[in-house]
């Protein structure tokens, strides 16, 4: 099977064309649909006959260097979300979303922050990627957490699409999250200087 990327403890691969239940049950959890739906579940028709299509033409779209992929465990192989790094689709190349959504068992033991960074590395330095960017609801604070934890800061407020008006809180927005190879290049540099040890004088 076709690894994009493997951390510590998660390795991402590419969905194939009979991983249609995996993303049902994900979507079948209210909790986690709770900031994108309301927590109404993705009729599985449209995962089988849209969604997973639409993941897979992506491959093929990108070749396979940027996408939508399955995320497991290293330790135990369970399947615990997805992960994505990809242009919008009529969009330039160099600016892609970075994105997630995990099972509920797999929140709390700092995955996301740990594959996001990974994958924001991975699009400056393999994939010549000139920013990367999310979106998260203003309600999201997680979310919001992960972002700032990997080095990317709001750029610009959003208005709550349509198919979220029935979202908690859905009136205050959301918020776009931005970090380009040069903001990303200094961080990684101060972060180094910082863990070197500095002489001091007797």
């Amino acid at each position: 099977m076709h690894t994009y990327l493997q951390t510590a403890r998660v390795t991402l691969r590419r969905f194939a064309a009979d991983d249609a239940d995996l993303l049902i049950e994900l979507d079948s959890d209210p909790a986690v649909m709770r900031f994108l739906s309301g927590g109404a579940p993705t009729d599985p028709d449209e995962i089988r006959d849209v969604v997973l299509p639409s993941i897979l033409a992506g491959y093929d779209r990108w070749h396979g260097e940027r996408g939508l992929f399955a995320a497991y465990e290293n330790a135990g192989g369970a399947f615990i979300g997805w992960f994505c790094l990809r242009p919008e689709r009529d969009g330039p190349v160099d600016e892609v979303e970075l994105g997630y959504r995990l099972r509920r068992a797999a929140w709390g033991h700092g995955y996301a922050t740990e594959v996001a960074s990974a994958l924001v590395e991975k699009a400056f330095t393999e994939l010549d990627v000139r920013v990367v960017w999310g979106a998260t609801m203003a309600v999201n604070h997680a979310s919001q957490h992960v972002m700032e934890k990997v080095g990317m800061t709001v750029t610009r407020t959003l208005e709550t699409p349509e198919d979220m008006l029935g979202v908690e809180r859905s009136d205050l927005g959301g918020f776009q999250y931005e970090i380009t190879r040069e903001q990303w290049a200094r961080r990684t540099a101060e972060a180094g200087s910082s863990s070197v040890p500095r002489s001091v004088s007797p």
